[in-house]
């Protein structure tokens, strides 16, 4: 069997399946038979160029360059946008859950995952451990393996994804010892991971960081006070996760409060774990030695996705219905954009289905928007989102006046701001943290290799969605890590993006 159309065919129907589309529907949609969609997915029919690009149409994603991740994209800019559009669910929240999954000798079901490709590798992780991961729709049934055997990990799936270190927390309470690969994903600088090692070492564990690994040895096992070293969003996942299992109250105390880590609670008290505290900087964990509990659960809103739908309408001066925010986690955004001269409407207020987070429908309209005289800076919940603050960046180059940009989280991410002014912005880095932006600039279409970090990534699409003439945005798999569905989405509010064909 040729190994490449093999590989070819379980990609095709890996994205046939996760779509609901049947080989019979298939089959109608490409003119053709079932039996020569059979052929395609066992690698046993030669495909041509043709073929491909119906294959690809009929998917909505492009098959030539999926199998290396080269998707390129062409935008006419200046479209004015309506309509509505739908908060898919968030890409952090479901890969901490996945990982969680990991606590559960039973079958756990969650509901309404995104189908993106930092989910794909975390399933690809699991799959080859030997968990069993099925969709139906847009759930995910997960069912657990009688041994997990780390031998057969998928290192190369592993690396990509930073999220492969939310598995320490379940898999201590599996292995005395164990290793993982050393994780990857987004290319942000120096992005310590000291704080899990201090959170874990408290309950009994020891982990070394080689140059391609974990090496994590589990000791005697105990409740604790934990104070993290910072308050950060997976090492507080990851120190829930390895507290659910050790019986007793531990206490963490610095705690994230964002948007995934309350996911995460809400799902753990779904399988027995009393934790108080949810929704502040400290939780208290009351273990339990075994959780075999068979569990459905909906995933929360993304209010980063919610973000990135009101800033591609303020780049495009439109009025668009956002539907289904998060509208806890996006407070002090709206509030400083109100400030700046957004005009918004929250049309109804509402829960998610899972009982849990608060949601509203917002309604955008055309503004005249003028910079704040403050700096604009992320800060731990409830203070401006961390993946939220990016946006801020390509919104001021329709604002008048000078804005400061401080994203002093992440080593280096300000640098990627200045890839605005290939669009024609008007950026001056001050230092690898601090970026000013004049406006408000006519912004210009370019050709532009997108940021290999997801939120600036994002921020390239909106400004190429705002810049008038044609646009082409090269390689955006690291925008498929985190958004679904995007260009589709888009296209459906009036954009004018077109998937352009590699062979």
């Amino acid at each position: 069997m040729n190994k490449k159309l093999a590989h070819i065919g379980r990609l095709i129907q890996r994205l046939r399946t996760e779509r609901g589309i049947t080989q019979g529907r298939f089959a109608e949609k490409l003119c053709t038979s079932q039996s020569v969609i059979a052929r395609i997915e066992n690698g046993e029919q030669n495909l041509s160029t043709v073929m491909l690009s119906k294959i690809s149409d009929a998917l909505e994603q492009d098959i030539v360059n999926v199998s290396d991740g080269a998707i390129n994209i062409q935008i006419e800019g200046g479209a004015k946008l309506s309509g509505s559009v739908r908060t898919k669910t968030s890409k952090n929240g479901a890969v901490g859950l996945l990982c969680a999954s990991l606590l559960n000798k039973n079958k756990t079901i969650l509901k309404n995952v995104p189908k993106i490709e930092e989910v794909y590798r975390i399933i690809e992780v699991l799959e080859s451990v030997g968990v069993s991961a099925k969709w139906n729709g847009n759930d995910l049934i997960i069912a657990p393996p009688k041994k997990i055997s780390l031998s057969k990990i998928n290192k190369e799936s592993a690396i990509k994804t930073r999220s492969v270190i939310m598995m320490i927390g379940p898999l201590m309470h599996l292995f005395k010892s164990f290793e993982l690969p050393q994780a990857g994903g987004c290319k942000l600088g120096s992005r310590t991971v000291r704080p899990h090692f201090f959170a874990l070492e408290k309950l009994g564990v020891d982990i070394k960081a080689k140059s391609d690994r974990y090496e994590i040895l589990v000791n005697k096992l105990k409740p604790a006070d934990i104070t993290l070293y910072e308050s950060g969003d997976t090492v507080t996942e990851n120190a829930i996760m390895a507290a659910a299992k050790i019986p007793g109250k531990t206490v963490i105390k610095f705690a994230s409060a964002n948007y995934q880590v309350q996911d995460l609670c809400f799902f753990m008290e779904k399988l027995g774990v009393r934790i108080e505290g949810v929704g502040t900087t400290t939780l208290t964990v009351h273990g339990k030695e075994e959780i075999d509990v068979p569990v459905a659960y909906y995933l929360s809103e993304d209010p980063i996705e919610s973000m990135f739908f009101i800033s591609a309408a303020i780049l495009t001066n439109s009025s668009i219905a956002i539907e289904r925010c998060p509208i806890d986690f996006m407070e002090i955004e709206l509030l400083k954009l109100e400030k700046m001269g957004f005009k918004y409407k929250i049309l109804k207020r509402y829960k998610s289905e899972n009982e849990k987070t608060n949601l509203a429908d917002i309604k955008t309209y055309p503004s005249k928007l003028t910079a704040l005289d403050d700096k604009i800076e992320s800060r731990p919940y409830p203070g401006l989102n961390i993946d939220n603050l990016p946006y801020f960046a390509v919104i001021a180059t329709q604002a008048k006046g000078k804005t400061l940009i401080h994203d002093w989280v992440y080593e280096k991410r300000a640098t990627y701001y200045a890839e605005l002014d290939k669009l024609g912005a008007e950026t001056l880095l001050a230092d690898p943290h601090r970026v000013y932006i004049t406006g408000p600039t006519k912004l210009r279409a370019n050709e532009v290799v997108c940021p290999s970090a997801l939120r600036p990534a994002a921020i390239i699409l909106i400004g190429m969605l705002g810049a008038r003439g044609i646009s082409i945005l090269r390689n955006i798999y690291s925008i498929n890590r985190g958004y679904e569905d995007i260009i589709r989405r888009l296209n459906g509010l009036g954009a004018k993006i077109k998937i352009l064909r590699e062979v």
